[in-house]
């Protein structure tokens, strides 16, 4: 019995050895996994998808696969390159390489209705392209401004005017394949070297196995229109216990402030009027977060910002009868997210201004393109035919028309009456109440912006250089020329509100050029530079980055451009005030405070001339967020041609990676040795297994007796 026993255990610790060596060997293999994937794969980290967007009819952007789309690479450098995709290269699908100069509408046509191409990653092409490139419509926002079928409808649908005729549409269609953006030169080039070396054929003959390929990972969970997957994450929210939402509104927050300050928790009497000026803050391109927007969005804001701290530093600024409202709206491109809102708000008693406050409305729309002295005065036609608003239009006229004497490089022009307002966020006010009102621009038709909403449309599209021996913080101070353009154009809008508001003395005012300088050079060059370091917080300095902010409006807000906004509104026009960081943070503990009348913050300051860090401070201004959300989304109304429906679907991975393939017949071979080495195992292991009583016996010890 003591024998057998003695047997047993051998054979039990034997098992529990072998189990433990495979524990160990299994760990190990876990251990090498990275290093294996490293082995096999590049990764590319430098790039932008296209992504999928929603609204209450269609769907728009890109997707791969649930396991993302591979293919063989095929760099196409001129359109003849095609041939080889389309029709001649034996290993499709193929995953195009395509040179930036290339991705336009007729070569994505081509694209669009063939099988043998899997995805596209397109690289940045410089020097931009030549003949333009604008991924919108020829009639940005058509249908949601104020020209319909019903009003103004000789003006709709862009009848007398296409605003934007560059404007190609790639960006509202809707690919079946994943179309990713390369960010890096180096990361194209290291693409192009691994076509090189094993996709290219001899004299015209079929390349040899390995080929390299790519795999591109953008699958999207929302599909059909902003209705569909509103109601499929409602009815997920409302009978799961972990609900899976599929897409999300595009939102954010509108920034205001006023020159005087108002009580935000109350309204103001409607004897009291206020003057609205306003500018757009948002952009897009095709590719996601990738929005530079340097005339469609960046060259307004920023002159916009000029013209509040001008303002601000009039010496009679607390005086003035009429108080001024700066408004930067966010989400205008995708049909007037930020001004629907607003004038939602104003309607519904939710915001301190009513629409029956409203004297006029100033908006500037893409000025940074000047190409001569001229900015254009655009009215509207329709409300002109209230005689009081025409009457009220020609005063606005001619005080801008005044404004502009002495200031060089400006001068002002009316644009043809007969023709429509262009693209504005004034148009959502104009369809609820006729108000007195003027947009300005660098165009007195159509956009002089050959790159609008594209990835095109940066510093270098209006001109912004710089000396190469400069400093970043010596850039950031050289005032270049179109940071002289733009501060004439703020001293121009500048004066002109201060007479609006009921200023007798508007020679005072003057923008200032280095203000200019500083917010070109952050905006569109270097956002993590000293100057936004010193008037943001502590804990939103990673906002800033390390290149130009992007514009895109997005899902998660605040963005990073809505937060740098505030955060230098406040410091260009609000003051310093003696509060520590617990008071001003809580500013219902200082004394003097009022949190109805200002907005707080305890920015990181100045650097401390000592060179030991910053020093902080707590800022009072007017600066404040409101929300730019669509109420359709409010009021349910997802299917609302009312209001604005973007939506942008939800996924769990977005990444591009190139490796080497082999053929289809080793890949084939590789198997069926792989599975003949499984089914051995398992029947050694078997039989291993069976007479493990045998094969992991030990020996019985010498001299040992049994009684």
């Amino acid at each position: 019995m003591a024998t057998a026993g003695g047997g047993g255990g051998a054979a039990s610790g034997g098992r529990r050895t072998c189990l433990l060596l495979c524990f160990v060997s299994l760990l190990a293999g876990l251990c090498q996994a990275n290093s294996v994937e490293r082995k096999i794969y590049i990764p590319l980290n430098r790039t932008a998808p296209c992504v999928r967007l929603l609204n209450a009819t269609h769907q728009i952007g890109c997707q791969s696969s649930i396991s993302g789309d591979t293919g063989v690479i095929h760099v196409v450098e001129e359109e003849e390159d095609l041939q080889w995709v389309l029709t001649d290269g034996p290993n499709p699908p193929y995953m195009v390489l395509l040179e930036g100069k290339l991705f336009n509408r007729k070569l994505m046509d081509k694209l669009k209705g063939t099988q043998r191409i899997s995805g596209l990653a397109v690289a940045v092409a410089k020097p931009s392209p030549v003949d333009g490139f604008s991924p919108s419509v020829e009639c940005p926002n058509d249908g949601f401004g104020i020209y319909s079928d019903s009003y103004g409808s000789e003006y709709a649908h862009c009848k007398k005017l296409r605003w934007n005729p560059e404007g190609n549409g790639l960006a509202y269609e809707d690919f079946d394949f994943p179309i990713f953006l390369l960010e890096d030169e180096n990361e194209t080039q290291i693409i192009k070297q691994c076509y090189w070396d094993h996709n290219r054929g001899v004299n015209g003959s079929a390349p040899a196995y390995p080929l390299c390929a790519m795999q591109l990972f953008s699958h999207m969970h929302a599909v059909t229109s902003t209705v569909t997957c509103m109601r499929r994450s409602a009815i997920q929210s409302t009978f799961s216990i972990n609900p899976e939402v599929v897409c999300d509104p595009l939102a954010d927050f509108n920034v205001w402030n006023t020159l005087n300050p108002l009580n935000a928790s109350g309204k103001l009497e409607p004897g009291d009027k206020v003057i609205i000026a306003a500018t757009r803050l948002d952009s897009r391109s095709f590719f996601w977060n990738v929005a530079p927007g340097a005339e469609s969005a960046v060259g307004s804001f920023i002159t916009q910002l000029a013209v509040a701290e001008a303002l601000q530093k009039a010496p009679d600024v607390a005086a003035l009868p009429r108080n001024v409202m700066f408004v930067f709206f966010q989400g205008e491109t995708f049909d007037y997210i930020g001004s629907s809102r607003m004038v939602y708000d104003m309607e519904k008693g939710k915001f301190p201004v009513q629409l029956e406050n409203i004297h006029s409305f100033v908006e500037l729309g893409q000025v940074a393109l000047k190409n001569s002295s001229d900015l254009w005065m655009h009215t509207d036609p329709m409300s002109q035919r209230d005689e009081s608003i025409y009457t009220e239009v020609q005063n606005l006229l001619a005080i801008l028309k005044n404004s502009s004497n002495g200031v060089p490089n400006v001068t002002m022009k009316e644009a043809n009456s007969q023709n429509s307002l262009p693209p504005s966020s004034f148009q959502r006010f104009l369809r609820s109440q006729n108000i007195s009102g003027v947009v300005l621009t660098d165009h007195p038709l159509a956009f002089y912006n050959r790159y609008y909403q594209s990835i095109y449309d940066t510093a270098e599209n209006i001109g912004l250089k710089y000396p190469p021996t400069l400093t970043p913080d010596q850039a950031m101070d050289f005032v270049t020329d179109i940071a002289k353009s733009l501060a004439s154009v703020a001293t121009v809008l500048g004066r002109a509100l201060y007479q609006l508001a009921g200023g007798t003395n508007h020679t005072a005012v003057e923008a200032d050029p280095v203000t200019v300088s500083r917010l070109l050079y952050g905006f569109l060059v270097k956002a993590n530079n000293s100057w936004f370091q010193s008037v943001i917080r502590q804990d939103l300095k990673v906002f800033l980055g390390d290149g130009p902010l992007q514009h895109y409006i997005a899902v998660s807000s605040p963005i990073n451009t809505t937060y740098v906004v505030q955060y230098v509104l406040a410091n260009l026009t609000g003051t310093v005030v003696n509060l520590t960081r617990e008071q001003c943070q809580d500013p219902k503990k200082a004394q003097d405070a009022n949190k109805d009348l200002y907005e707080y913050a305890w920015v990181q300051g100045p650097e401390d001339p000592s060179g030991t860090g910053r020093l902080p401070q707590c800022v009072r201004s007017t600066a404040r967020l409101a929300k730019a959300v669509s109420p359709a989304f409010e009021l349910q109304q997802w299917g609302s041609s009312e209001y604005s429906t973007w939506t942008e679907s939800r996924w769990k991975d977005i990444r591009a990676r190139i490796f080497l393939v082999a053929s289809k017949e080793l890949e084939f071979v590789t198997l069926i040795v792989g599975l003949s080495i499984l089914f051995v195992s398992l029947i050694v292991t078997y039989f291993i297994n069976a007479k493990a009583d045998i094969l992991f016996t030990t020996p019985r010890e010498p001299g040992a007796v049994s009684y």
